[in-house]
C-alpha cells in the first residue's frame, strides 16, 4: 500500500469514529450542567467540587474528536460558565477553551472509549483547568490564589470517579446513523 492510501484509510477510520449527538443534547446538557454547578452548591455544599461543566467539555471534545470543534465547544461552556458565575467574564472561557483543544487533541491518538482512558483523562484535565484557571487569575487578574497540589488531585480523583458513569450516561444520548 502507498502511503496515500493508508493516509485516506486513516482519515476513514477517524471519521467513522466522530460521535454525533442531537441539537437539544448539545445544548441542554451544557446548560443543565453549568445550572447544577451554578445551583446546586448553594444548597449543598459539598456538591460544590464537582466540575461539571469541564467534565462536559472534556467528553464531547473527545468524542467529537476535532481540535476546531474542541476549541467552539470549551469556549462555549466556559462563556456560558462566566455568564453566571461571580467570575470576571472570560477566566472559565480561556481555560476551557484550552481544555476543549487539548482534549480533542488526546482524542485523536487515544482510544477514548475505554474506562480506564476516560477516568485518567478526567483527573487529568481537572488538574489542568485548576492549574490554567490558577495560572490566569494571578497573571491576568494580579490575584494571590493559593493553589493546593494535594488538594486539587483528591477533588480530581472525585471528578474523575464522577466522570465514568457520567460519560456512560452521555454515550447513551448518541445519534446513530
Amino acid at each position: 500500500m502507498s502511503e496515500f492510501t493508508e493516509q485516506i484509510l486513516i482519515d476513514s477510520a477517524r471519521k467513522s469514529r466522530i460521535s454525533r449527538f442531537g441539537p437539544l443534547a448539545i445544548i441542554g446538557i451544557p446548560l443543565a450542567a453549568i445550572l447544577f454547578q451554578v445551583y446546586v452548591p448553594r444548597f449543598f455544599f459539598y456538591l460544590s467540587y464537582l466540575e461539571l461543566p469541564l467534565l462536559v467539555t472534556v467528553y464531547f471534545s473527545l468524542m467529537r474528536r476535532s481540535p476546531i470543534a474542541g476549541v467552539f465547544i470549551g469556549a462555549a461552556i466556559g462563556l456560558m460558565q462566566d455568564s453566571l458565575s461571580n467570575e470576571p467574564l472570560g477566566m472559565y472561557g480561556i481555560v476551557k477553551t484550552l481544555v476543549g483543544y487539548f482534549a480533542a487533541s488526546v482524542s485523536l491518538r487515544f482510544d477514548v472509549d475505554n474506562s480506564v482512558i476516560r477516568f485518567l483523562l478526567g483527573l487529568f484535565f481537572f488538574f489542568f483547568h485548576q492549574f490554567f484557571y490558577w495560572v490566569l487569575k494571578r497573571a491576568l487578574l494580579g490575584q494571590n490564589l493559593e493553589f493546593d497540589p494535594q488538594q486539587t488531585l483528591i477533588i480530581g480523583l472525585l471528578n474523575a470517579t464522577v466522570a465514568l458513569p457520567l460519560f456512560h450516561v452521555l454515550d447513551k444520548l448518541k445519534v446513530t446513523g
